[in-house]
């Protein structure tokens, strides 16, 4: 019998994971469906898994606080809208990372996976090893977007992703600010698109409407409760982190 944690705070996504769970042949159970970061410490400091199924972002925090607070040893496999979290996803004992909506194809392939680790030879039971080969085999090759297309009125221009502050979104119109202080128009239609093209540990979405590049951040000043100021360098004005993003965007800005 497989035991199953659900950690997930959207009732759609939950039901949607129990259905997948359920056309399974395996023996399996899902023990607890759980919404928040408390909760799943709670329950994981006196209860053993074989498998954690896990959002990111919760109702009161980062999942990943939940693993800095309680020893897991089981595999997990993190869904998410975003895929900022690939790195740190993978620095726990994430096996697979599944960005929102995934089909039921792709459920299957992260199941898959966890089966393949489940019955590794208990002589080679060094689960982490087998986790890192497995990852590297899945994202070695991943590249990421080195330079944007700009249109004018008498054609297009290039602008180098290393050369890009942040990204702003604004009444539907994404603009790119460079380190020269110049702001250049998109075509990409959302931010979401773009932070899918980006290295996550290069660049960081701090709110709704604005992604940031590491190397240009000059300053980080406290600005309201759970809220940080970010100031660019060669811009006056600090952007602002949301409250769901500031602690993981102070783990990422560490690293």
């Amino acid at each position: 019998m497989i035991k199953i944690l659900i950690i997930e705070d959207e009732i759609p996504a939950r039901k949607k994971l129990i259905r997948f769970l359920e056309e399974l042949d395996t023996t399996k159970e899902v023990v607890a469906e759980i919404d928040t970061v408390q909760k799943a410490i709670d329950f994981l400091a006196n209860t053993k898994v074989d498998l954690i199924i896990s959002d990111i972002e919760l109702l009161d925090g980062n999942a990943f606080e939940i693993y800095k607070e309680v020893a897991v040893a089981c595999p997990i496999i993190f869904t998410t809208a975003y895929d900022r979290f690939l790195m740190d996803a993978f620095e726990t004992n994430g096996i697979e990372y599944l960005l929102k909506p995934f089909s039921r194809e792709r459920f299957q392939k992260a199941w898959n996976k966890f089966l393949q680790l489940r019955n590794i030879d208990s002589e080679n039971d060094n689960l982490l090893l087998n986790l890192t080969k497995l990852i590297e085999s899945n994202f070695s090759e991943k590249s990421y977007k080195k330079r944007f297309t700009i249109n004018y009125r008498q054609g297009i221009y290039f602008l180098e992703t290393e050369n890009i502050a942040f990204f702003q979104a604004d009444e539907g119109v994404i603009f790119a600010f460079d380190t020269s202080g110049k702001k250049h128009i998109l075509t990409e239609s959302t931010l979401t698109k773009i932070e899918e093209q980006l290295n996550p540990a290069e660049f960081f979405r701090i709110n709704r409407s604005e992604l940031v590049a590491k190397k240009q951040i000059e300053k980080i000043e406290r600005f309201a409760k759970n809220t940080l100021a970010v100031k660019m360098r060669g811009y006056g004005v600090s952007l602002k982190t949301s409250q769901s993003t500031t602690a993981s965007f102070r783990e990422w800005v560490e690293k």
